[in-house]
């Protein structure tokens, strides 16, 4: 049944109804184990104010620069099976040892404990999400990643919103310490996915498509072979702008969230509680975008058009805040811009990284979905920041932020066709070397 709707739906075609599935079942267990945590994350974050949360966003920047020489090392020197385990595992005992902390010594727990948790679940956050879809970038062609994408997304947004829904049930009766060991099961749930994923047939297409379908060949080069990439291409670094504007614009949504949701009191699990109401509430909205939209839109109309679609939504939704001002409206506009980035837009980047090498495809997309990711993170939060000291209100941050939406816009449009020039060379390539 569930395999006869995949191939109506969603344009998934017979042979690869169980790579979908085992990567959605993949997906869910990962973005379970962020969902669960995040409204914790928030309430212990905010135990010393907004302005240091805004400081946290900079400790958490030059951790990841710090990490990604690690990652890139691991990815050079083991095969993909192996650093994909040791991340995973890396970070499950990581909650467990926060859990220990929280439980068996919670005297010596306070503002600096929930500020250390705050920035290494940033860290964590995306680098589990990035080795997740580096992998589906390896695991499937630009085609199929056009096609597939969207429906395999389905499987994250049903753990978004299981996530915060277990949040906001386990939350009161057993306390939020009790989250961490929960999320670190379904990290080791995911690894399993990731293990039988890795057992089922790929196609190859062009380029290294040999190396795509084994998935045992070890990558290998250089700890900062990312970063080099980076620098010398410009298509690459036009990714770059793009996450970083993305970042920017949901930071913005972040600390307005974090300023409404602090006038309603002081106690943590409480604030859990909410955080996790309104992420369940958000993450609603997506689920008919990536299981009917995001594929026949991407396949129709190319990755430009996805991609430029949700900054013409930032665009509209800060101007529609800048009006409203209120906490529902809040509400709608994070959920539209939620739903469109992770329903359409997330899909569509990630098919970006079909066209690279297979290096890119892990040490380049590290750097760029951690350390730019969370540069723009400080960027919009500083930004913020400065507007609230000068007591400029949302009408100066859309005033910011519509302008920076139409830029982002223009990439989106560029960053489309570069995919599609780029396939078709290495299509003409194949052809000649054939």
């Amino acid at each position: 049944m569930a395999a006869a709707l995949l191939q109506r739906f969603v344009n998934v075609r017979r042979g690869e109804v169980g790579p979908v599935l085992v990567a959605g079942l993949f997906f869910f267990c990962v973005l379970t184990a962020l969902m669960v945590l995040r409204p914790a994350r928030e309430a212990l974050g905010m135990q010393r104010g907004m302005d240091a949360i805004r400081w946290l966003f900079v400790g958490t920047v030059a951790v990841t620069l710090l990490v990604n020489p690690v990652f890139g090392w691991l990815v050079s020197r083991y095969r993909r099976l192996a650093f994909v385990a040791a991340t995973y595992l890396f970070f499950a005992f990581g909650l467990l040892g926060f859990y220990a902390l929280l439980v068996l010594a919670p005297a010596s727990v306070g503002a600096h404990t929930g500020q250390v948790f705050y920035v290494w679940f940033s860290v964590f956050n995306l680098f589990a999400t990035m080795l997740f879809w580096a992998l589906m970038a390896d695991r499937f062609t630009l085609e199929q990643s056009k096609r597939l994408f969207g429906a395999i997304a389905v499987g994250g947004t049903l753990g978004a919103i299981f996530g915060p829904w277990l949040a906001s049930v386990l939350a009161r009766p057993l306390g939020t310490p009790a989250l961490l060991p929960v999320a670190a099961g379904f990290l080791v749930l995911a690894l399993g996915a990731a293990w039988w994923l890795a057992r089922l047939p790929a196609e190859s297409d062009a380029g290294d498509g040999a190396a795509r379908a084994d998935g045992r060949a070890l990558i290998g080069g250089s700890a900062w072979e990312g970063l080099r990439s980076v620098s010398r291409s410009p298509y690459l670094l036009a990714i770059c702008a793009y996450v970083l504007i993305v970042a920017v614009m949901a930071t913005f949504i972040y600390f307005t969230r974090l300023q409404m949701v602090a006038a309603l009191g002081a106690d943590l699990d409480l604030r859990t509680q909410t955080f996790a109401r309104i992420d369940m509430i958000t993450q609603a909205a997506t689920l008919v975008l990536q299981a009917v939209v995001t594929g026949h839109l991407m396949k129709r109309l190319g990755a430009s058009v996805a991609l430029a679609l949700l900054p013409a939504i930032a665009a509209l939704g800060f101007l529609g805040l800048a009006i409203a001002g209120s906490l529902v409206a809040l509400v709608a506009f994070e959920a539209t811009f939620r739903a469109v980035q992770r329903g359409i837009m997330r899909p569509a980047r990630e098919t970006l990284f079909t066209t690279v090498s297979r290096a890119d495809r892990y040490k380049a997309k590290a750097f760029i979905d951690t350390f730019v990711y969370r540069a723009g993170d400080v960027v919009g939060a500083q930004t913020e920041g400065l507007l609230g000291r000068l007591g400029m209100g949302l009408a100066a941050l859309a005033a910011f932020a519509v302008p920076l939406a139409l830029v982002w816009m223009a990439l989106g449009v560029w960053l489309g066709m570069a995919q599609r020039a780029q396939a078709r060379g290495a299509a003409q390539a194949k052809g000649v070397s054939a």
